[in-house]
């Protein structure tokens, strides 16, 4: 090699180098094989030198380590560094598709053809069915963005899979900025007319996962009405104001403050409901723990979101990680998404997707702290 060439070679490596260090880095391990494929854990470090954990096994995030107030890091989301412990976790931090949230009685009709899906969640389908791409493994590729590391997921889900129409390539990228935000962008295209719903099912526990319920958390919604559920946790097809009930939470209101009082008839045990939010342009939720000051606030382009307060969360198996145990309501999911059962209700927004023409969503979960 001559001197010129060992110069720019010196000069590539230097430039590749600072590259890596202001986008940040990404390391990728071997957790081992699932269904003929290996599954790997991708640990994205910002400058700020905050860690978000992804793994491509449902395409899901497992962990994200940030500051308290104090300075203080802890991992906020409930997951697992460990293949076992993942796989038994069906829907924590994963890329839910092909629809997101339920569908009434496993079937809707589209141009006059009707389609059965499995169901899951009796007597509904609930996040596409038993084998929903929570449950796959997905392609995955490191790319650096000027903002921070990202890894790109994607997945191509056959013709009737799981009984939806059309074969669907789904792309989703996370982005770790160096502001503490996970940007997660989905695009999708279909060959045939189909429906499409996506979301994460990332549990949040502010405190620190493992460390108590979220009672305490105080969130602030800007959304002034919902969808009202029948006794199958299937919308009626009321958008109805949330002035006056449990779901309000226009103002600044914990969790857990009306978890436990009677509304109409009935012991009120928890969020699992879809709120119609009112702009797509600000910030839509911001979730505060007062005694860890962490700051969770969430933006969409969707025309709404789940409050899921991890109501069964003490039914399922455990998952652990460092020796804590995720128990009931130790967690709350913000699920950017269209309405639940959309195909079989004409009065809320379309999800019907075409050929020709792509899906595409963004959301972003921003992370700070409040003295």
């Amino acid at each position: 090699m001559n001197q010129l060439s060992l110069i720019i070679s010196l000069l590539l490596l230097l430039f590749s180098n600072q590259q890596k260090e202001d986008s940040g880095i990404i390391k990728k391990e071997l957790l081992g094989p699932h269904d003929g494929s290996e599954v790997y854990l991708y640990t994205l470090t910002n400058k700020a030198g905050n860690v978000l954990r992804l793994t491509n096994y449902g395409a899901r995030i497992v962990g994200v380590d940030v500051p308290d107030k104090n300075g203080k890091i802890d991992n906020v989301v409930l997951g697992s560094n460990v293949l076992e412990s993942i796989l038994r976790d069906s829907f924590g931090g994963a890329t839910v598709g092909r629809f997101a949230n339920r569908i009434a009685n496993g079937k809707f009709s589209l141009d006059g053809v009707e389609y059965n899906l499995p169901v899951n969640n009796k007597p509904n389908t609930l996040h596409g069915g038993a084998r929903g791409w929570y449950t796959k493994v997905w392609n995955a590729e490191l790319i650096n963005e000027k903002n921070g590391p990202a890894v790109r997921f994607s997945y191509v889900s056959p013709d009737m899979e799981e009984g939806f129409p059309g074969t669907i390539n789904i792309e989703v990228v996370f982005t770790w900025t160096n502001r503490n935000e996970i940007i997660i962008e989905y695009t999708a295209s279909t060959d045939k007319k189909s429906v499409i719903n996506v979301t994460n099912h990332a549990y949040f526990n502010l405190h620190g996962a493992g460390n108590g319920n979220i009672f305490d958390h105080e969130m602030t919604l800007r959304a002034s009405a919902y969808t009202p559920l029948n006794s199958t946790m299937i919308p009626t097809g009321e958008i109805r104001p949330v002035e006056g009930t449990p779901f309000d939470f226009t103002s600044a209101r914990t969790f857990g403050s009306r978890i436990g009082d009677t509304y109409e008839g009935s012991v009120f045990s928890g969020y699992d409901h879809n709120y119609v939010l009112d702009s797509k342009e600000k910030v839509d939720a911001v979730v505060y723990d007062p005694v860890s000051g962490r700051v969770l606030e969430m933006m969409t382009d969707q025309p709404a979101m789940q409050l899921y307060t991890g109501n069964g969360l003490m039914y399922k198996k455990q998952t652990e990680t460092g020796g804590r145990q995720f128990r009931l309501r130790s967690g709350f999911c913000l699920e950017s998404q269209h309405y639940p059962d959309s195909p079989n209700q004409p009065g809320f927004p379309s999800t019907v997707i075409n050929p020709g023409k792509k899906f595409k969503s963004r959301t972003v979960y921003r992370f700070s702290v409040r003295e």
